[in-house]
């Protein structure tokens, strides 16, 4: 691979920009020079790490809108209870239509949305592994592959997770039959993770999920834990999402879900525990002092009609943040982080809640939370543009948006003044995949997506 020397007005380093920087593209790394030092291609005013998703199920990005109606109750009557566990019956429907094939074309298309929107690495939260009905296909690993392929065609970072999932409640219960194609047995588990780990590379990591501790049982945990496979890897986990998780782990385990694990698993930077909304304040403090990372989707928490996670209390005890799109009702970092940031607004009556004395910028401190919270969840070497992947995104000079802004306020205007995209160019790895807005190969992957959805839709 060539090097390449970058020039750009305001580069982001440290948490904020610096003038008199150019950046040095080597064998897919980033290093930043002195201007005085540099020649190159001048490429904009405000160049700025790509962001990592810390969340994502790929093929829910194929029914996003098709949840939007209310469900029939047993007496098909229009229900006025909709929550998460009706969507959840819906989406088991839908994930039921999905072969690899299918996965391969829906993820590609998501992953190429995620580039143009600004993300460059994605934590795949990937359960999806077997045949309909729960037989494994001839390659157990067909749609772990689906996905790796997907990322390869897109060229976007893969953090690829595959997901244990055991067990249908608290109580041990049997998985139901749409939740088949979902389950494995410690051992089977092991054996996939093993086998898709000598497929990394600068643009794969393979880590371990659980899917959440309703569906793992305290033995499983404790045995996967102790193989070796979950050593210096990213851990992920569903945790404290909807009130009646909550409930029902104080029911049958006697604790809080997230009190629960902080008790009897060893919680550190390894570990991003997705959603963890429902948190009372002891368990605020504990998460954050652990060091492992609030993975927070709030535009599918808001669509799912989960909660609000305390962003305040744990910023204030030091905690570690990242954001992820999840099901993907809207494929936009700046969408996260604004109602993030908007929730809290709502909830409390103040603004710029997130915002710090040492960082008074509400845009600056949420985008430096996200990169450092999202390269810790991806296990990684990015989310900066000095001694990391080359992964930037180059904003649009000539934006409407961005006229008459200096650097101090770039990344709130970015975030805060409305819904154009603003990411011109994305390099991944080195590469440029995203010029101009337009993906190298964008035609290509959305003809393949449509044919495949619309053949998907009829079988819903």
């Amino acid at each position: 691979m060539s090097s390449l020397s970058l020039l750009a007005d305001h580069v982001w380093l440290d948490g904020r920009f610096a003038a008199s920087t150019a950046l040095q593209v080597d064998s897919g790394k980033l290093h930043a020079v002195p201007v005085a030092d540099a020649q190159g291609e001048r490429i904009g005013r405000f160049v700025v790490p790509g962001m990592p998703n810390l969340h994502s199920h790929a093929f829910q990005r194929a029914m996003a809108g098709l949840a939007e109606r209310r469900s029939l109750d047993a007496s098909s009557t229009v229900s006025a209870n909709d929550s998460f566990w009706t969507w959840r019956e819906v989406m088991y429907a839908f994930a039921g239509c999905i072969g690899p094939a299918d996965l391969q074309a829906i993820a590609a298309q998501l992953y190429v949305e995620m580039l143009k929107a600004g993300y460059t690495q994605v934590c795949e939260f990937h359960y999806l592994h077997h045949q309909p009905d729960g037989r494994p296909y001839a390659d157990p690993a067909a749609m772990s592959l689906a996905l790796i392929e997907a990322a390869r065609d897109a060229g976007i970072g893969l953090t690829l997770l595959p997901t244990l999932y055991m067990s249908g409640g608290f109580d041990g219960r049997a998985l139901s039959e749409r939740q088949r194609r979902f389950g494995h047995e410690v051992d089977a588990f092991l054996r996939l993770v093993d086998g898709l780990r000598a497929l990394e590379s600068p643009l794969l990591r393979v880590g371990i999920a659980l899917h959440s501790l309703r569906a793992v049982p305290p033995t499983a945990l404790d045995e996967l834990l102790a193989s070796g496979l979950a050593g210096n890897c990213p851990i992920h986990i569903h945790i404290a999402e909807q009130i009646g998780e909550v409930q029902d782990c104080l029911a049958i385990r006697k604790a809080r879900p997230v009190e629960w694990l902080l008790d009897h698993a060893p919680v550190d930077a390894r570990w991003c525990l997705v959603h963890a909304t429902h948190l009372t304040a002891d368990e605020t403090r504990r998460l954050a002092a652990s060091g492992a990372i609030a993975g927070l989707c709030p535009t599918t928490e808001a669509n799912l009609g989960d909660g609000l996670f305390p962003l305040r209390d744990f910023l204030d005890a030091t905690g570690v943040i990242g954001i992820g799109s999840d099901s993907h009702i809207s494929v936009s970092p700046v969408e996260e982080l604004r109602w993030l940031e908007y929730g809290q607004r709502l909830v409390t009556r103040h603004r710029n809640v997130s915002a710090s004395a040492a960082t008074p910028s509400t845009g600056e401190c949420l985008f430096a939370h996200a990169l450092v919270g999202g390269a810790q969840a991806s296990g990684m070497p990015i989310g900066r543009l000095d001694a990391a992947r080359a992964d930037l995104l180059v904003l649009e000079d000539a934006a409407p948006l961005l006229a008459g802004r200096d650097a101090a306020h770039a990344i709130d205007t970015w975030l805060f003044a409305g819904n154009a995209n603003l990411v011109r160019d994305v390099m991944v790895a080195g590469r440029w995949q995203v010029r101009g807005g337009h993906h190298h190969d964008e035609e290509r992957i959305a003809a393949r997506y449509r044919t495949v959805v619309e053949r998907l839709v009829r079988r819903f």
